[in-house]
Parts: structure tokens; sequence; C-alpha cells
């Protein structure tokens, strides 16, 4: 009997810890648009293209953001990811992440098709 108990608060355990994981991930979403800098926002200042705006931008303490229509998005994420970032700027990215008023944490980034 001891056995069998053992068995269902096992499955009931996993069972929980499947559907938090998932309850998790369901405030996940998926956004589409331009990596740029927070300094600058929507409309690059410098005289430069703007992936090496961006780019300076951030070297000097910006943050990275994501540009949908005429709309910045503030981006947090983890030192790999903006290292992801870094190398799309300027570039159009879809990013995966939880969005808190104008800021997005980034799960993921990947190149626009």
């Amino acid at each position: 009997m001891r056995t069998r108990n053992t068995h269902v608060m096992i499955w009931i355990a996993t069972a929980l810890l499947v559907g938090a994981a998932s309850a998790l991930r369901a405030n996940e979403m998926t956004f589409t648009g331009i990596v740029g800098d927070a300094m600058c926002g929507v409309k690059h200042k410098m005289n430069a293209p703007g992936d090496a705006c961006t780019k300076e931008c951030v070297t000097h303490g910006s943050d990275y953001v994501l540009i949908m229509d005429d709309k910045a998005y503030t981006l947090k994420a983890s030192k790999k990811i903006q290292g992801e970032l870094g190398k799309s700027a300027g570039q159009k990215v879809v990013v995966t992440g939880e969005q808190k008023g104008t800021t997005i944490q980034v799960a993921a980034v990947k190149a626009a098709m």
C-alpha cells in the first residue's frame, strides 16, 4: 500500500510542477520590431545608420529597446541575450518575453523573416 501511495504522490507532484511551469510561460508573448536604443528611441539622433547609432548609445549606458510602430519598449535581458541584441542592432527581430508596461523581460530573440 505504501508503494502505491508513493507513486500517486510522485505523479501528483509531477503534474503540479508541469502545471506551474506552463503557468509561468503563459505570460510570455512574441513581439516583432527593430532593435534600437533608449537614448534615441524611435528616431536616431546620430548621423549614422541605425545599427551604428544603437551600438554607440548602448556603449554609453543606454538600454536596448524594441521599436514597434512609433513606440519603443525597453528590453531587459541576460548578458547572453544582450549580446544577441547587439548583433541585431538596427535589424528586425522577433522577441519572446513578458511585457510589463513599456518594458519587456526578454527570454529569447531571433532574426525576423
